[in-house]
């Protein structure tokens, strides 16, 4: 029996399949995982992925790109799935040919009636009895995968992926096919949904299912000969009742009255007990920037287990309880307490930067953003004497000191160029420019980064060239603009990716307004965000409103809308605290005179 688990990035198919191979083999079946542990079997397969991953190949078009993947799967069908099928084994797979239809069908936007016949070419006939749908809403699968890559201390220099460079609005297509070939071939594909139920249950339904399509093609817990017919058996396996489950779920969920931007935090709150006891990991992580009682009472009874999640939780996080916790976590999560670190200038900050600076140098340098001051300039010298001038160049965006250029050119003789890139992060003036101008054919995604918030001509150009191939990137580095070039690329791809959403957090003007209104049934989570630190006046109440009402029940939307009117009133309470105060003092003045 051959067994496919498709999904998009973040949604757990890998960790399903690797529960499932275990299972079954301890129940005595022979089990071949094509994939074992996210590590492809085919030496010749897992090179094709690294070419096809490796974000600098950004001239690699959407077709290349099919017909390499095509070549992977192809080998692993070879050399792998189809061998075992005919010793009688049962055989799982981490993606197969559905992913490609998907990817270039779905995300890519190539007909996928140009692919079919390709696939059925590299198929040769093998073709799963049946495919394991994992379905995430792609917003949460990205809050996974992130903080996965985060507790995992991913280097903050990796270039990440190819797919990562097209932004979340590809994960969002590339669900969409999924479910539509699901739904053209419910027979072979079985959808589970991975949102609101434990993995440990996700596995036992998962388990149930599976035996009883094993047994009821007959296979047996020893190995024997399948015979050649059964190499590419189709069909016989029913869709799993829980899709239906879920459809209901939220049909009922809808039917109830919808909640007010107001009730969004209580609301958000009690969604949050039941994910801790699911994912711990994660409901931390949906805890950044929350500063209220619930949060640092679940805060508090994580500490000890979960230190690095605690610690990525409190970014953006000012308030004394925050820097009592990243105090008492600096020993046990360094680098996280690192990466919580709000850019501003205070006490503690200093203190745990100096306390860090011997354990950990090179990620205390990268955090020094914007810092010319003398106490930084000694972390940075102890962190390049120690071997971390990488991580020092990170740390130089936005200084542009004699000291900075000169450790530039250091950087050039070192042969770190994207890394020197990094380091004119907001730059502007001749020599920055020429800089960029220098690096931009060896590291352009570097140099695109280094953009952010500049207009002119350079960065401009660099945009307009990358955008279709690196949108993620080049959407981001517009935060904050409010050009016209800036605006034409905004409301060019809104329709195709959420970083066009991204880039206007913050912004009240009537561009911005107009996009979100336009855009958010297809980015909620992206719009409601996007509000953070407005006030929540009629314009934005409405607009949270509605988003609510038909989105409410995704964790992510509901966590964004949640979070922007938990921070709206915080900044109410501190603008409150500012006026009494300067009433306390011009009251105190006049009775002294």
């Amino acid at each position: 029996m051959f067994i496919d688990f498709e999904g998009i990035d973040g949604s757990g198919k890998t960790t399903l399949s690797n529960r499932l191979a275990e299972r079954l083999r301890a129940l005595g079946y022979p089990v071949v995982h094509a994939r074992e542990k996210g590590e492809l079997k085919s030496a010749l397969a897992r090179n094709v992925r690294e070419l096809t991953r490796d974000a600098r190949h950004l001239e690699m078009g959407a077709r290349t790109e099919f017909f390499l993947n095509l070549a992977r799967d192809a080998q692993q069908r070879e050399v792998v799935i189809a061998p075992a099928l005919a010793r009688g084994e049962v055989v799982i797979a981490d993606r197969y040919l559905y992913s490609q239809l998907a990817l270039t069908g779905g995300g890519r936007g190539v007909p996928t009636s140009m692919l079919a016949a390709a696939c059925e070419l590299a198929a040769d006939g093998v073709w799963p009895d049946l495919v394991v749908l994992v379905d995430v809403d792609p917003d949460l699968a990205r809050w996974r995968k992130r903080l996965g890559k985060l507790v995992a201390g991913k280097a903050p220099m990796a270039p990440g992926s190819r797919k990562g460079l097209s932004g979340g609005g590809l994960n969002v297509r590339v669900r969409q096919h999924f479910l539509e070939q699901a739904r053209r071939d419910p027979d072979r594909w079985l959808i589970l949904p991975n949102e609101s139920d434990s993995l440990d249950a996700l596995e036992e339904r998962l388990v149930a299912r599976v035996l009883e399509a094993l047994a009821a093609r007959g296979v047996a817990r020893a190995a024997s000969d399948p015979g050649p017919g059964n190499i590419a058996r189709k069909g016989g396996a029913r869709k799993v009742s829980g899709a239906g489950t879920h459809r209901r779920a939220r049909l009922e969920s809808a039917g109830a009255e919808p909640l007010r931007p107001e009730q969004a935090p209580s609301a958000f709150e009690a969604r949050l007990g039941p994910l801790f006891d699911r994912e711990p990991g994660l409901a931390l992580g949906l805890l950044a920037g929350f500063g209220g009682p619930a949060a640092f009472r679940l805060r508090s009874v994580a500490l000890e287990r979960h230190p690095v999640h605690v610690a990525l939780s409190l970014v953006d996080l000012n308030c004394p309880l925050s820097w009592e916790l990243r105090a008492h976590l600096a020993s046990r999560a360094p680098e996280a307490v690192l990466r919580s670190l709000p850019p501003v200038p205070h006490p503690e900050r200093h203190a745990l930067l100096g306390q860090l600076s011997d354990a950990v140098p090179g990620p205390v340098a990268a955090v020094l953003l914007q810092d010319e001051a003398p106490f930084a300039w000694r972390l940075r010298e102890r962190a390049w004497e120690t071997g971390h001038a990488e991580q020092v160049l990170m740390g130089l965006g936005g200084v542009d000191s004699p000291e900075a250029w000169s450790l530039r050119e250091d950087g050039i003789r070192l042969g770190l160029a994207a890394a020197v890139a990094r380091s004119l992060l907001g730059l502007d003036g001749p020599r920055a420019e020429a800089l960029r101008e220098r690096l931009v054919e060896e590291v352009p995604l570097e140099v695109v980064r280094s953009t952010r918030g500049l207009t002119t001509p350079f960065a401009t150009g660099l945009r307009e060239t990358l955008v279709r191939r690196a949108p993620k990137l080049v959407l981001r580095s517009l935060t904050g603009l409010t050009d016209a070039s800036s605006w034409r690329l905004r409301e060019a791809m809104a329709g195709v990716t959420k970083e066009a959403l991204d880039s206007i957090d913050g912004l009240s003007c009537g561009r911005a307004w107009a996009l979100r209104e336009a855009h958010q049934d297809r980015w909620p989570a992206t719009i409601a965000n996007s509000l953070r630190g407005l006030p929540v006046d009629h314009r934005a109440d409405r607009l949270l409103r509605r988003i609510l009402e038909r989105h409410g029940e995704r964790l992510v939307v509901l966590r964004n809308a949640a979070l922007t009117w938990e921070i709206a009133h915080r900044n109410v309470r501190a603008s409150q605290e500012r006026v009494a105060a300067a009433n306390a003092l011009s009251v105190g003045t006049e009775t002294q005179a």
